[in-house]
């Protein structure tokens, strides 16, 4: 909570966030990672360039502002933030830091705007936002048993080329066997050091088989990236230079978008694209804990060969026998394609029944499929407490704002 005396201050911020926010993030950054180049190293250079992480905290900081008073709307976005966080090892170290540099942002940006009251405000109000932070972050770490920045090393069992654009990773400890327990749909951060850039980098990928094998596999799609917007810059990496044998630093498993896959109700997983490993993480869950469960998976591509895991699907629902799948093709071949393909977009309407009234959806893919299932869903009065989507950066916030 902060003060009476502060949250005026912070609701008068709310306009002048949403017309200077970005301008303020992109001063943050610059000026914070010039004062400690060290921190590019936490962070992603990719969205750096590209600018994703200065509009993802620039919409972070408005959807605060704009909730202060509204703790439950803000909860799921804090949950998120704890998860990423702790998967990159930030410490309660890095916030007096992050705060110095934000407020000095602000101060730039506004200038004579910014009066002494206003930045006593914002000081106070980050203070609070750290502290929430700051204590759910360290009762993860007490969780896993670790300290923040922790990494685990582990060696590649197997590497295996799903398609052209994936290649899926089998992990174990150096000793053999699962790296450790986690929740279906959850991430780890992989650790790699790019020579060209002399920058150590981490990225999050989430586990695509259940935590019931005795490794960790992650299926990690390369992205081609540029000088520009060098997106992909790690997944690249892990396919041109990862190999069976080599060792692997990654951190314990996180995050809170974590399918419920022991309860006998019903479940509807829906994907797009490589968005297709968490629920594939669920399913082969649900096949091993309760195979007789009603369940509905449904998974859109571009066509039959973009569509990484098919077959591993396809063998996995022959065990389960109230389980229906659905795959939708934006290029089909009646002669070569599944015979759970048809050709078009997803719809809900095409797979959805009175069945399903109560059922839990979870979905997971590109910004733009997520959206029009969201909406889909909502046309048919589905309630937004019965949807989940597997999101990360601005599109988190989309209904604070």
């Amino acid at each position: 909570m902060i003060s009476n005396q502060a949250r005026p201050y912070i609701e008068a911020s709310v306009p002048v966030l949403q017309a200077h926010g970005l301008a303020i993030t992109q001063v943050f950054y610059n000026n914070m990672l010039s004062a400690h180049p060290n921190l590019r190293h936490l962070f992603n250079a990719g969205n750096q360039a590209s600018g994703v992480q200065q509009q993802a905290l620039a919409a972070a900081v408005f959807a605060y502002a704009a909730n202060i008073d509204n703790p439950d709307a803000l909860a799921p976005v804090v949950s998120r933030i704890v998860h990423k966080h702790a998967s990159l090892g930030i410490t309660k170290a890095h916030y007096p830091i992050v705060g110095e540099h934000l407020i000095g942002a602000i101060a730039e940006v506004l200038g004579e705007a910014a009066t002494p009251e206003l930045l006593a405000a914002w000081i106070e109000a980050y203070g609070a936002l750290a502290n929430v932070l700051i204590q759910e972050e360290d009762r993860l770490y007490a969780e896993k048993q670790i300290f923040a920045g922790d990494m685990m090393r582990v060696v590649v069992a197997k590497r295996v080329q799903e398609s052209e654009e994936v290649v899926s990773f089998y992990l174990e400890k150096e000793g053999g066997g699962s790296p450790g327990g986690f929740l279906p749909g959850q991430y780890i951060s992989v650790k790699v050091f790019l020579m060209e850039m002399g920058l150590s980098q981490m990225r999050q990928y989430s586990l695509s088989d259940s935590p019931e094998k005795d490794y960790w596999r992650i299926s990690v799609k390369g992205e081609r990236g540029d000088s520009i917007s060098p997106d992909g810059m790690v997944s690249n990496w892990l396919h041109n230079h990862l190999e069976s044998g080599d060792i692997l630093d990654i951190s314990p498993a996180y995050g809170d978008f974590t399918p419920d896959c022991a309860s006998n109700e019903a479940i509807v997983l829906l994907s797009a694209g490589v968005g297709i490993t968490p629920m594939l993480s669920a399913l082969h869950s649900i096949a091993y804990i309760h195979p007789e469960r009603r369940v509905i998976f449904a998974h859109a591509a571009l066509h039959v060969d973009r569509h990484v895991h098919e077959h591993e699907v396809n063998e996995l629902v022959k065990g389960m026998p109230n389980t229906q799948v659905h795959y939708f093709y934006d290029e089909f071949d009646a002669d070569g394609d599944s015979l759970y393909a048809v050709q078009g977009p997803m719809t809900v309407a095409s797979i959805w029944d009175l069945s399903l009234a109560e059922a839990q959806v979870y979905m997971c893919g590109p910004k733009g499929f997520m959206l029009m299932m969201r909406n889909q869903l909502m046309d048919m009065d589905v309630p937004l407490t019965s949807i989940h989507r597997e999101i990360f950066g601005p599109d988190l916030l989309e209904d604070l704002m």
